[in-house]
């Protein structure tokens, strides 16, 4: 049984004209010391949409309205060697938001440039699908993590 998740990937133009995106070193919990995207569980009740704009500001004090979100893709993860933590994950993108980013209890942000994504510090499955994300196409994928629960292992795309 996997549990529901969500993803968002500010991005904006930086010094001399170059995209960036705003990625954080995760501190605590699943994925402690990995670079990942601003997110997190839905609570209750919640659309992915609404606990994306909650998880955005809490954990980088940005503030992003539903309105200039857009949806970019559903990823199922799949952990056969510990359940818990398989997940499904709605994926986000935005260019508008207003803010400095912060570092909170969960995450200590930083721009990086789009072209030079940190991908040996992330989920190995970043490699497979946030270029092409952040490159403005969808996708749609599940990923299989091996029993080391960081190598993927299996990839199938256009799956939902």
């Amino acid at each position: 049984m996997s549990f529901q998740v969500c993803v968002c990937f500010v991005t904006r133009t930086g010094a001399a004209g170059r995209r960036e995106v705003l990625l954080g070193t995760k501190k605590t919990g699943l994925g402690a010391g990995n670079i990942v995207g601003l997110g997190g569980k839905l609570e209750p009740g919640e659309t992915p949409l609404q606990a994306i704009v909650r998880e955005v500001e809490e954990e980088s004090g940005l503030v992003v309205d539903a309105a200039d979100l857009e949806e970019r893709g559903y990823l199922r993860y799949a952990f056969p060697h510990r359940e818990s933590w398989s997940q499904d994950s709605t994926v986000f993108v935005t260019e508008t938001f207003s803010g400095s980013p912060r570092e909170t209890d969960e995450i200590e942000p930083r721009w990086y440039r789009v072209d030079e994504l940190p991908l040996e510090g992330m989920w190995d499955d970043a490699k497979y699908w946030l270029p092409q994300v952040l490159a403005g196409e969808a996708v749609n994928a599940r990923f299989v993590f091996a029993a080391d629960l960081k190598t993927v292992s299996e990839s199938v795309f256009d799956e939902r």
